[in-house]
């Protein structure tokens, strides 16, 4: 659906690969791919992107359960990462600073050659915006259809009037005077033998290394202002309630530049007044009414693409449950469909005419209004569970 490659092949991992493996396959493709190693090749860094973005995903616990399961649609709006491509690369390396040695000042020769000789922590631009996380209520038609929504939200963008920079003047700018341009400040932590350098981002320009003299007067030197919008998503078919859809870089603005947050998308079902759901099955009672269930008929039911008729039987009992194959919901990021189950329901009349209940009087005492049940006259859950493993009557 997304066009993306399956994780698990972008790092030459099988699927049962342990954390160890993961990690190592991840170090030796940024190394291969780095742009230091491969400067001015597009190909190289799309690579590069590629492999943090399958790391992302991999190594995280929660969201590796989620993409096994569901694939790239299950981690967001067609794919589970895709925030690569709009945050520059020291981005990556602030994620993954584990995977070469550690932070600024570790002296490994990862760091070494990731940081580019030796240069310590990279000083980064502006701070990253929030996450903005909303709930949107679908449909079971829209859900078994997928759908697409425009959708109202108020957010951060960058300021136009000082490209998102947080001043419009040449000389808007002066050099931090408590880390001297660094964007780091350094302390000493501990004593006697176990002294250790603890650095960490400064709390004056917050690792900037700069500060701002003449703020932008639209945005007051934030580099971002709030704005109503729309933002354009994809909903797939077959998604379920507590699904959430991630949109990398859609969240609000950063600050100065900084990278942008993600929009979460949290899914809601709205109840619907014919159907249940099961998982990818949907669920419909039928009432009949006596006669119908007695002699037999046609009937016409619901079903989420139309609607449809098939044959009830005569003598079908209270409860009996029909299967329509392929009726239920599409299986999120995979083949094939639910199923739709009816359940027959037999409806009693309470207030008889008087020549009704006459008629039911003469009936009362005929053999065939007798209760006798077969064997083939299951219990509910027997019938559910005949109904999955192919027994059906």
């Amino acid at each position: 659906m997304s066009g993306k490659r399956d994780y698990y092949e972008v790092l030459g991992v099988a699927k049962g690969a342990d954390k160890d493996e993961i990690k190592k396959a991840y170090r030796k493709l940024a190394m291969q791919y780095h742009p230091d190693r491969n400067p001015g090749d597009k190909s190289a860094e799309d690579k590069f992107k590629e492999a943090a973005e399958a790391y992302e995903v991999l190594s995280d616990d929660d969201k590796r359960a989620r993409y096994d399961r569901f694939g790239h649609a299950g981690m967001g709006n067609g794919g589970g990462g895709g925030q690569y491509g709009q945050f520059d690369m020291n981005d990556i390396f602030s994620r993954f600073s584990d995977i070469f040695g550690g932070g600024a000042g570790s002296g490994s020769p990862f760091e070494s050659f990731f940081s580019g000789g030796g240069r310590g922590r990279t000083r980064q631009t502006g701070q990253r915006g929030s996450d903005l996380r909303i709930k949107v209520a679908l449909t079971m038609e829209e859900i078994f259809n997928g759908v697409e929504k425009r959708i109202k939200l108020n957010r951060h963008v960058g300021c136009e009037t000082c490209s998102g920079k947080g001043s419009d003047a040449a000389d808007g700018y002066q050099t931090c005077t408590t880390c001297n341009g660094s964007g780091e400040v350094r302390r000493t932590a501990g004593g006697g033998f176990f002294q250790q350098i603890v650095v960490s981002a400064c709390p004056t320009c917050q690792g900037e290394g700069r500060t701002i003299s003449k703020p932008c007067k639209a945005c007051a030197g934030e580099g971002r202002v709030e704005q109503a919008g729309v933002v354009e998503v994809n909903f797939p078919a077959g998604v379920a309630e507590g699904m959430q859809i991630t949109m990398r870089g859609r969240g609000n603005a950063g600050k100065r530049g900084g990278p942008p947050g993600d929009l979460q998308i949290l899914i809601e079902e709205i109840e619907h007044p014919d159907f249940e759901r099961d998982g990818d099955n949907v669920l419909h009672e039928l009432w009949l009414n006596f006669a119908d269930a007695a002699l037999g008929t046609s009937v016409e039911v619901p079903t989420l693409s139309g609607k449809t008729r098939f044959k009830i039987n005569p003598g079908t009992q209270s409860g009996k449950i029909f299967r329509l194959k392929g009726k239920g919901f599409p299986v999120v990021n995979g083949y094939g469909r639910g199923d739709q189950l009816i359940q027959v329901n037999v409806w009693v009349p309470k207030d008889l005419s008087r020549e009704e209940k006459a008629t039911m009087e003469k009936l009362r005492e005929s053999k065939n209004f007798q209760p006798n049940p077969s064997g083939s006259d299951r219990g509910f859950f027997q019938r559910i569970k005949d109904i999955f493993s192919g027994r059906e009557d």
